[in-house]
């Protein structure tokens, strides 16, 4: 009988869980031991990253967002995330809310005025703090956090609700290679796929959760003059953790997804209040022409690696957004994932890519003209000074400018911090599962991340290691793009496959049944087993069978007043009917070589030698057999391609 303490550890994956801990432990210790050996150290590799793979993530970032498209476009999209007749488990209100808070909430709080007001300062091209660079900074704002950041998320999620609700494999990164490597999932790769994907998901929470009590200290300074130091966050993030357990304990629909739509609905509050206290019409047209320059460029943005004017932006902005999307990409997938099971890819991927992308253009546009609004016809300079000088307060200095500035303030603080408690229980979750043999962990085993997670952010703190944890969080974005790599090498093959099974059950032949001597269902199911033919056996069943239901079909026609041949092939048939100045009906049998079924291997096929007599139309093959069919069978199936030929013809002298 197994011991209570080995049951508290029955459900850990020791591989991924003990080797993410000890990766952890040792960059940890690197920087409490040699913090300024390391940070130079990680500083250098980050910008050897940047200089050498700025390309490679680029057109990574450009192939993902290419193929998502031509997913949703094809008839793969028509594929559920789950059974056929699966239906999706949350409402549309409550699955927007989700995917959204978990994947940009906080961002959007943190950088909605930062960032658009920093390209006005420091452009990418041309003169600062002109009309030019406002229009350019809310353009390059939308490209940051517009469709190839939501395609990142949209593809690693895509990719594990298809392969778990539709094959039902394991909720985790390495499914998403079983095309790929097969069983081999299991092993020694697929644990190695899973502890990178780990330590991406708990470096970027812990980055962004220390980053981010900034904000929230910037917030409570305004409102209550709590002093800003390493103390005070220390105890912030203590509570956003404390909550985000709570949270965790209560689990996905009791606490992730109240967390989520409360998130939601105070940000749209805040929102409207900005559009309608502020320039309303201006923030309209604005956006507007921003939206439509963001989509009119951004053929051009995406490969755009200023390579001509090189100056360091793009591995500041463009590059560290897009590593840092990736490095997110198997926490906000999963969670996406786990949440969209039952619906169509299709939807799936329209709803990811293009809702939050719209609600995000709206934010950064009001938010960010708003800013701009601000400094350049009310000769802010506050503003404009107080973001060159610390970013965390620039949502509050922009607050500070608008009607009700304390309630919007105190609203703010609490969006920041339930945003950071959203992101830290939905990682933690995300985690526990990546690390864990199913998803039934012990209440100690969700928890235990999120505690690390919080402890991983203190500790960088007060050592000051924050910037070294972003740039290995960079860093660490370089081997999981490769895997993303080959999740779309594995998602395609997969969903081709399911097409194809799609159309053969849409499209097969189905034996005709006999009308003057039924058939029994054993012999049925002997015509559809496809026994081995040798050519010579097909040959002479075409010679006698088919030519008997050709002449049968011919004279028929003949006597009402249609000319029909009869043609010998070199390895078949052929009937013709002369339709005169309209298209003529072709029906030709042939004997083709083909491949013997291997699940038959012990039926005496031969694979060197096996026929088949398939059928030709004027199109060509038509991928079935008629091999032992009788001349009733023949002649219901010459009948069958004959109607959809004439009711072809009909529909051509219609449209003529």
């Amino acid at each position: 009988m197994p011991s209570n303490k080995s049951s508290w550890f029955s459900n850990i994956n020791p591989n991924v869980f003990l080797s993410t801990v000890a990766i952890i432990a040792i960059f940890l210790a690197l920087v409490i031991f040699a913090p300024n050996s390391f940070e130079l150290l990680t500083q250098k590799m980050n910008q050897w990253v940047i200089n050498s793979f700025s390309w490679f993530y680029v057109l990574s970032v450009a192939v993902f967002l290419v193929m998502l498209i031509y997913i949703a476009l094809s008839d793969m999209g028509k594929i559920k995330l789950g059974p056929d007749h699966s239906e999706p488990k949350y409402g549309n209100t409550s699955w927007f809310a989700m995917l959204f808070t978990a994947g940009m909430g906080i961002g959007l709080m943190f950088f909605g005025v930062a960032e658009p007001v920093m390209h006005y300062v420091t452009p990418p091209a041309g003169e600062p703090e002109t009309v030019l660079a406002a229009q350019q900074s809310l353009r390059v704002t939308f490209f940051h956090w517009g469709l190839h950041a939501w395609a990142i998320y949209t593809l690693v999620g895509l990719s594990l609700a298809y392969f778990a609700y539709r094959h039902q494999l394991p909720l985790k990164i390495r499914s998403a290679l079983y095309p790929l490597i097969g069983k081999k999932i299991y092993g020694p790769i697929g644990d190695s796929v899973d502890t990178f994907a780990t330590i991406g998901t708990v470096f970027g929470v812990a980055t962004t959760l220390g980053f981010g009590v900034t904000q929230i200290n910037s917030g409570l300074n305004y409102l209550f003059g709590i002093e800003q130091a390493p103390s005070t966050q220390v105890v912030l993030i203590i509570v956003v953790s404390t909550m985000a357990a709570i949270s965790v304990f209560f689990g996905l629909d009791k606490g992730v997804k109240r967390l989520a739509e409360l998130n939601l609905v105070l940000a749209l509050l805040l929102l409207i209040f900005v559009f309608i206290t502020g320039p309303s019409i201006y923030l309209l047209q604005t956006t507007i022409q921003n939206a439509g320059q963001y989509v009119s460029n951004l053929f051009v943005m995406t490969f755009n690696l200023y390579a001509y004017q090189p100056s360091g932006w793009i591995g500041g902005w463009t590059i560290m957004y897009w590593a840092w999307w990736i490095s997110w990409s198997p926490f906000v997938g999963m969670f996406i994932a786990r949440v969209s099971e039952g619906r169509s890819i299709r939807e799936f991927i329209v709803g990811v890519l293009l809702i939050p992308t719209g609600f995000t253009l709206i934010w950064m546009g009001f938010m960010g003209n708003a800013a701009l609004f601000s400094i350049m016809h009310e000769a802010n300079t506050t503003l404009l000074d107080a973001v060159q000088r610390d970013s965390s307060v620039a949502l509050f200095e922009f607050l500070n400018n608008l009607p009700l500035n304390s309630v919007t303030s105190v609203i703010a603080t609490l969006l920041v911090m339930l945003f950071f408690v959203t992101s830290a229980d939905s990682g933690s979750l995300v985690i526990d599962y990546l690390t864990a043999k199913n998803e039934n962990s012990p209440t100690w085993q969700r928890l235990f991340w999120t505690v690390l997670i919080a402890l991983l952010a203190i500790i960088l703190l007060l050592v000051g290691g924050l910037e070294a944890l972003q740039s290995a969080t960079i860093m660490s974005a370089l081997p999981f793009t490769i895997i993303m790599l080959l999740i779309c090498w594995g998602l395609i093959k997969a969903l081709h496959l399911d097409v194809t099974k799609m159309h053969a059950l849409q499209a097969a032949r189905i034996t005709p049944r006999a009308i003057q001597n039924p058939r029994s269902w054993q012999q049925r199911l002997g015509l559809i087993m496809h026994y081995s033919h040798t050519e010579e056996e097909v040959q002479a069943y075409i010679q006698s069978t088919v030519n008997k239901a050709f002449v049968s079909f011919q004279s028929e026609l003949k006597r009402r007043q249609l000319q029909v041949k009869l043609t010998k092939l070199e390895n078949g048939m052929q009937l013709r009917v002369d339709h005169q100045n309209e298209m003529n009906f072709i029906y030709q049998v042939i004997a083709t070589k083909t491949l013997s079924p291997s699940f038959m291997s012990d039926m005496g096929t031969n694979e060197d030698n096996s026929y088949q007599a398939e059928v030709f139309l004027r199109e060509g093959g038509q991928g079935y057999d008629v091999m032992k069919w009788t001349e009733e069978d023949l002649l219901q199936d010459i009948i069958d391609q004959y109607e959809r030929h004439l009711h072809f013809l009909s529909l051509v002298r219609i449209s003529e």
